[in-house]
This record gives C-alpha cells, sequence and structure tokens, in this order.
C-alpha cells in the first residue's frame, strides 16, 4: 500500500470528522434552551472540529512552515476559545442572565400541555 494513499485517507478523515464537529455544534446552537448551553455546545465543538482540521491540514502539509504556522494558529484557538467563551459566560452573569434550570423546562412543558 502507497503511503501517499494512507496520508490522503487518514487527512481526509481528520477534516471530515473537524467538519462534523462543527455541523454538530451548529444544530446543539440551535437545539439548546438558554444562552449558557449554546456558548457551551459552540466553544466544545469549536475547539475539538478546529483541532481535527488543523490536524489535517497539518498531516497534508508536510514538515515545513505552513505546518508550523498551523500548530501555532491551532495553540491560539485552544487557548482562545476558552477563555473567550468563559469571559462571555461571566458578561451574561454580570448583565443578570440566569441559566435555564431544568425544573424551569418543567414547568414551561407543563403548562404547555395543560
Amino acid at each position: 500500500m502507497d503511503w501517499t494513499l494512507v496520508r490522503d485517507l487518514v487527512t481526509w478523515a481528520l477534516l471530515l470528522s473537524g467538519s462534523f464537529f462543527f455541523v454538530v455544534g451548529a444544530v446543539g446552537m440551535v437545539r439548546m434552551p438558554d444562552l449558557f448551553t449554546r456558548m457551551h455546545a459552540a466553544s466544545v465543538t469549536e475547539t475539538l472540529g478546529v483541532g481535527l482540521l488543523l490536524a489535517g491540514m497539518m498531516l497534508e502539509a508536510g514538515i515545513g512552515q505552513i505546518t508550523a504556522k498551523l500548530f501555532i494558529l491551532g495553540a491560539l484557538f485552544f487557548f482562545a476559545s476558552p477563555v473567550s467563551t468563559h469571559a462571555l459566560a461571566q458578561a451574561a452573569l454580570h448583565m443578570s442572565v440566569k441559566p435555564k434550570l431544568a425544573k424551569d423546562l418543567a414547568a414551561r412543558d407543563a403548562a404547555a400541555g395543560e
């Protein structure tokens, strides 16, 4: 088996799985009930999706300057995404945005069923 074919298959697997996590994050942002769970869905899938996409691009690029730049970009995303999500959540709490709890959702469903 040719190693170029193996590299291409692994690259495609990484790129497709990274794209899958972005789609799952987008669906999670639409389906989640409040700001905090939406931010959680977006930040977790963004970090994992970016990591997989960048790993696929680094594997395809080979060893060189492009791979070094992609690695630095990945490190920036890896550290900046959770920090920015935390800052947004703290700002929302400071503005008195309250998270929806399970009891709030159960009360809403009970009122809708009557």
